[in-house]
């Protein structure tokens, strides 16, 4: 098991149902089923520092998290291929 960090930018018109649905779906992908999330830290809605695909302002969630290391290929996939996601950083400890 190894600690990661993940600091997700979300598209700012994603109403709460949504948002709270795929954030749900990312930290189950990046648990599995033996990790465990250590922190988490929504930091709401915020401006960018410059426009990202035409988007001025973006949801932010960071999450500090121990996962097998063997799912974050499949992780940084996922999150790479879902269009609600701005931009992500997902970093080992």
């Amino acid at each position: 098991m190894n600690d990661y960090y993940l600091t997700l930018i979300l598209k700012s018109d994603l109403d709460e149902g949504k948002r709270k649905e795929l954030l749900s779906g990312v930290l189950k992908k990046a648990t599995g089923e033996s990790g465990k999330i250590n922190k988490e830290d929504l930091w709401g809605n915020r401006d960018l520092a410059y426009p990202i695909e035409k988007h001025t302002k973006g949801f932010y969630a960071h999450y500090e998290f121990s996962a097998d290391p063997a799912i974050i290929p499949t992780l940084d996939k996922n999150l790479r291929l879902e269009e609600d996601i701005i931009r992500y950083i997902l970093l080992r400890k």
